[in-house]
């Protein structure tokens, strides 16, 4: 069993206060993701789970039992760190079983532990050698496996492949999926990185200013986020934002976008938000007429950011068709999908 149960967290640090009340149940089995922007307190709420932060107010419970006052080794929680954190002088196996030897386990069973977990890893060829003669990504792979040869109820990840290469990355997603497909443990995941969290998540967290903003399914926050903040938090490119054109405004370009799709939408929206895959490029001449100011061609498809006269800001259109192959100074028509604008009011929360 992995529950873990978050209830009127706080965290302060002197008069400032980082964590302001966070309630939030996690489900045995699930891997859910903290995502959200540097200092938002994700990772701060993960080492309160962990123990290695206390927690200033609020109820911390790990599988039924209330651990605001356990010890770390007591939670049955284990921290994966970005930062790896291997014994440089002791061969992976080592390092791999050094938690067990620390809790008295017999030399054979250590091993047969070890050795199980590296087969699952995919690492038993590495358990003679030293942290130095690893790569970034067999380093984090060892550090993986010396969280899960202490059986724990919840592994904690905090931005475990932020050291990586990007295609070092994919690699490693894929395997952390496996993972914990083979081993069914509890996983809270903490990163600042948006596709890690829509890849890895069955559920998402937004963290904002020491608050969750959003929880939910990636795709369902995706396509119905709380509010501009997580519209924007998620999505690469970002989703284009356009603001209600004042009445009082001479006729212009921003006016017959915002036109185009405000029918569709709630009265009384203050913002109409769009995804860049939503934003249809067409010939000059048709649609809403806009000027590319940047092409980024990245094989199957590009992103072209644009200029329409009096929006505030580039619009990003994503492309995978013949108009990609559009260049900076080009004059476009746009088109926007309207079933899929988004209103916002004028403090930013979605509108039905």
């Amino acid at each position: 069993m992995g529950q873990v149960s978050l209830r009127g967290i706080h965290k302060r640090y002197g008069a400032t206060e980082v964590i302001r009340g966070i309630d939030l149940e996690v489900r045995d089995g699930e891997f859910l993701v903290f995502v959200g922007p540097s200092g938002c307190g994700k990772s701060t709420t993960l080492r309160m789970i962990a123990g290695l932060e206390t927690i200033t107010s609020g109820e911390l419970w790990i599988d039924g039992q209330q651990a605001n006052a356990l010890r770390p080794s007591d939670r049955g929680a284990a921290m994966v760190f970005q930062s790896y954190a291997l014994y440089p002088h002791m061969t992976v196996a080592e390092n791999m079983g050094f938690a067990l030897r620390m809790s008295g386990v017999a030399r054979r069973e250590r091993d047969r532990q070890v050795a199980h977990t590296a087969e699952v890893l995919r690492i038993t060829h590495l358990l003679e050698r030293l942290p130095k003669e690893l790569s970034g990504g067999e380093r984090q792979r060892v550090a993986i496996g010396r969280a899960i040869v202490r059986k724990p109820k919840v592994f904690l990840f905090d931005e475990p492949l932020s050291n990586l290469d990007a295609a070092l990355r994919v690699t490693m997603r894929i395997e952390l999926a496996r993972l914990h497909k083979e081993l069914g443990t509890t996983m809270i995941y903490v990163t600042h990185d948006q596709v890690e969290a829509m890849t890895l998540g069955e559920r998402i967290a937004v963290f904002n200013r020491g608050v969750i903003e959003q929880l939910g399914a990636p795709m369902a926050l995706y396509n119905r986020p709380a509010n501009e903040f997580v519209a924007g938090f998620l999505g690469a490119p970002r989703i284009n934002l356009i603001d209600c054109p004042s009445p009082k405004a001479a006729p212009s370009t921003h006016q017959a976008l915002w036109a185009s799709v405000a029918g569709s939408v709630s009265a009384g929206a203050h913002r109409i938000g769009f995804r860049p895959e939503h934003l249809h490029v067409l010939a000059a001449g048709q649609g809403i007429e806009a000027r590319v100011v940047l092409a980024e061609h990245l094989g199957d498809s590009s992103i072209l950011h644009v200029r329409v006269e009096g929006v505030e800001g580039l619009l990003n259109a994503k492309v995978v068709d013949e108009q990609s192959l559009c260049e900076a100074g080009q004059t476009i028509g746009l088109r926007v999908n309207p079933a899929h604008a988004l209103a916002f009011d004028a403090a930013g929360r979605l509108l039905a």
